[in-house]
Formats: structure tokens, sequence, C-alpha cells
């Protein structure tokens, strides 16, 4: 469907209207199936449009510097991993849903480095969305970053939907 050189934040919308045209995916089903992008995919614009159209996300946002000026509104902060911390913080955005957003920070060179993380499921907890966007819908991490091929769709009872920054995985 897209070259494997195309960025995620160029092909995300094109390719989630082709799979709803192929596999005929009503609002009903929408609702039902999740989205999990990478932050190449997870500007504003791109997940207020998913959100609109009723499906769920589990996205790593696309602002290294967002999530840094983010990391100074968390009240308290929760060990994760080996040498990372999680913590929540109100949606400063407005994404037309309601979202929970993570900040994750982690040294680096004598510095703190974040990124943020936010999901529509109803998780039990941050470190839940943390390790559910980790799994990358069961496969291994290099497996994407050398996935060069652009988008698949796995026929069978749950599409798995992939590209370099994005996965669907259609919950029934």
């Amino acid at each position: 469907m897209f070259a494997g050189n195309r960025n995620t934040v160029e092909c995300l919308q094109p390719a989630v209207a082709a799979v709803e045209t192929a596999l005929e995916l009503e609002t009903k089903h929408r609702c039902r199936t999740v989205y999990r992008l990478d932050g190449g995919a997870g500007t504003d614009d791109k997940l207020r449009w998913l959100l609109q159209r009723d499906y769920h996300v589990v996205a790593k946002g696309f602002s290294g510097r967002r999530a840094q000026a983010w990391a100074q509104r968390v009240q308290r902060w929760d060990h994760y991993g080996a040498d990372a911390w999680l913590g929540q913080v109100a949606p400063p955005v407005d994404w037309g849903r309601p979202v929970r957003v993570v900040v994750k920070k982690w040294p680096l060179n004598q510095a703190w480095k974040h990124s943020y993380y936010l999901t529509t499921l109803p998780l039990s907890s941050n470190t839940a969305l943390l390790q559910l966007y980790d799994l990358r819908g069961g496969a291994e991490v290099e497996q994407f970053r050398e996935d060069k091929g652009g988008l698949h769709l796995s026929a069978g009872f749950v599409p798995l939907l992939i590209s370099r920054g994005f996965h669907a995985l259609n919950l029934t």
C-alpha cells in the first residue's frame, strides 16, 4: 500500500481509510479497534482524527519538548523498569475524548530525557499503559525497526497492520 520509506504521519489517514473500506469497518466495530502509534504518527491532529472516528489509541506523543514541559506538572513519579519513572498528568490538550497521559523520564548523560504516552483504554495503571505500548502487538522491536516493506494486512481473526510506526489490533 505504501513504500517503506514513507513517514507514518503522511500515510496514517489514507491507510486507516483503506482499512475501513477493505474490512467494512462500521462505527460499532471501530470502537473495538485499538491503534498503537509510535511517536512519528502521534501528532495532535492525527490522534484527534482517529478519536473522532471512534477508535481507541495507545500512542507515544510526537514532541520531546512537550514531554519535558509536561514532566514539570507531574505530582508523583513511580519507578518503572531498571532506570525509568512514570507520572500521570491531566491532559493539557483537548483530543476530543478523555485520554490518560503518562510522562516517562529516564537519566541520560547527567540529564533527564522525557517522552509521553496516551491512551483511551481503561487500563489499571500507568505501568499497564507502558507495558501495553512496549508489546508492539506482541512482535519484537527489531522486526519493526527493520521493516522497509511498508504497510501489510494479515488475514485472520485479528487484523494487524504493520508499518514503521503504527499497528492496529481489532478487539472482538
